[in-house]
This record gives structure tokens, C-alpha cells and sequence, in this order.
């Protein structure tokens, strides 16, 4: 067990920060339980627990397990230590204004990490939230490693890219995952070292890369290196709901991709920070017509 204290020179909110790593409440590799964080990585030194807590105005990390210092070394990158506000002017907008003060603990997060993130992006192409949180937990409870030291019950590891290759056809099935997803993640994990590597390159570039893998587009690469790479202009155009919240909060319609690009255009450089106030808010659309139903194929 290895223990360090983060005090940056502002204030970080675990939770403003590290959720959008979180693939819902029921995530086996992401868990937030009475107050503090619990993570479950891949590390090059090997697997590790990480419990991260607010603690007199300051981050107590703990890690377990062989890969402990390469957890607690990554721990101001994911919290936001290189998150660069330079250029963000809030005042363009009222509400974006509002929102950067009430979540001044807001940072965007840079896990350093690309198929844990690639992976679950690839599982929600074209499908239902829920189908895609459904599918990412079947899988990694199933072929995900067990945390190591005193994490919570039933977190896992997520697979590596050598676990994944031999996940048979029937499982992905089991899970809810078309052959077109499921083929989608199988290229990219025959890559997985090399995209891995893109950690260590700028978001554009590493961007780049993934859109030359087939079925990858520019809404699946942007939703990997917002959480790998704590891109802040990474927009996720495609998304069947971001341009609208982005529509409703500052204009009060909704609005499609091409016009979220127009009204985030003033913010560029930081589009994607704008986006992350807006959802850290909650600000949702008006909705017209039934709800999605979502068919259930796993037993087909």
C-alpha cells in the first residue's frame, strides 16, 4: 500500500472531475462510495486499487497492488493538474459564466489511459445509454482481473487488449454487442499497444490515429481522448443528445450538430469545457414523443 496527499493550489471536486470516467453507478472499474473514488487500473508496473478522498481541502490517494506507484504518480494528471484554462474567457455567455463560478472545482481530467476508454465507446455506438453501461459490466465482470487490495466488491480490471482478443463471439452476443461493434473493438485491440502508446502524444494527433482504425469515426475518437488526453475542445458531434442540452442552455431550442458548432465556436480551444459545465449542471432539452424502447437480443 502506498499513500501521497494532492494539494493543488485550487480546490479540485472528485466528483466534478472524475465522472465522466465513470461508465454509470454500476461500473466495475469506477465506483464512488460513501464519498471517495475508487478506481481499478491497468498500470505498467501492474494492476492497482486507487481510493482517492477529499481530506481538509486536499486529495488522500491510497493504492494497492503491483502497479501502486504508477497509480499515485498519475494522480495530478487525473485530477487535472495540466488542464490548461489559458484562452477560456466564461463572460461570452451568462450561463456559461454561472456555471464556471458555481463549478469553480470543475478540471478536466487526463487519465493517460486509451483502451479502457476506447473500449466502452466503441460499446455505445448507436445504442441506448443503458444498453451501452449493460454490455461494458457484462464484459468486464466477466474477463475483467479482480482489483487487488480492499476495493469494493466486484470491481474489476478492465481487460487488457491480449484478455479481449478471446472473447468469444457468443459472449459478445450474451452481452448485447452487434458483430459491427464487437468488430470494431477486435480492430482496435489488435492495434491496443500502439494506441495505447498515443497516451503520450497531443490529443490531436492521437485522434488522428484511432479515426484510421474502421468504425471509429469523429464521435467515438472524441469521447476517448476527452477522458485519455483531458482534451477541452474534443466535442462529441454525432451525439444523439450533446448538441441539444448544448442548444437548450444557451439559447433555450435545441439545435443540431451544426449549430452547437456555431454557438461553440466562440470557445474555441475550450468547446469542450463548455460542454462539461453544461452537463456537470444537468441542463437537459424539452422532449417530444415516447421514449426509446430498448429490445433485448441477448437471447435471440
Amino acid at each position: 500500500m502506498l499513500s501521497a496527499r494532492y494539494a493543488p493550489a485550487e480546490r479540485v471536486s472528485l466528483g466534478l472531475v472524475l465522472a465522466p470516467l465513470r461508465q454509470g453507478a454500476s461500473d466495475p472499474t469506477c465506483r464512488r462510495d460513501s464519498g471517495e473514488w475508487w478506481l481499478a487500473l491497468a498500470t505498467p508496473g501492474g494492476t492497482a486499487t486507487l481510493r482517492l478522498r477529499e481530506v481538509g481541502g486536499a486529495v488522500e490517494a491510497t493504492a494497492w497492488g503491483a502497479g501502486a506507484e504508477h497509480a499515485i504518480a498519475g494522480v495530478p494528471d487525473l485530477l487535472g493538474a495540466r488542464d490548461d484554462l489559458t484562452g477560456f474567457d466564461a463572460t461570452r455567455h451568462p450561463v456559461v459564466a454561472e456555471l464556471h463560478h458555481r463549478f469553480a472545482g470543475m478540471r478536466l481530467t487526463r487519465a493517460s489511459r486509451v483502451m479502457p476508454f476506447l473500449v466502452p465507446t466503441v460499446l455505445g455506438q448507436k445504442v441506448t445509454g443503458l444498453e451501452q453501461k449493460r454490455a461494458w459490466r457484462t464484459l468486464v465482470l466477466r474477463h475483467g482481473e479482480p482489483a487487488p487490495g480492499p476495493a469494493p466488491a466486484g470491481m474489476r480490471v478492465a481487460p487488457s487488449s491480449a484478455v479481449w482478443k478471446l472473447v468469444p463471439s457468443w459472449e459478445w452476443h450474451t452481452a448485447g454487442v452487434g458483430p459491427q461493434r464487437s468488430d470494431t473493438v477486435m480492430r482496435a485491440v489488435a492495434v491496443g499497444d500502439a494506441l495505447e502508446r498515443t497516451a503520450t502524444l497531443d490529443a490531436a494527433e492521437a485522434s488522428r490515429r484511432l479515426r484510421t482504425i474502421p468504425g471509429i469515426g469523429v464521435w467515438t475518437a472524441a469521447e476517448t481522448v476527452q477522458r485519455s488526453h483531458g482534451d477541452p475542445d474534443a466535442v462529441s458531434f454525432g451525439d444523439f443528445h450533446v448538441a441539444k442540452r448544448v442548444g437548450w442552455a444557451l439559447t433555450g431550442a435545441r439545435v443540431d450538430d451544426d449549430g452547437m458548432r456555431e454557438l461553440l465556436e466562440p470557445w474555441r480551444g475550450h468547446r469542450q469545457r463548455v460542454v462539461r459545465l453544461i452537463e456537470a449542471a444537468g441542463i437537459g432539452y424539452e422532449r417530444h414523443g415516447p421514449r426509446l424502447t430498448i429490445v433485448d437480443n441477448r437471447r435471440r
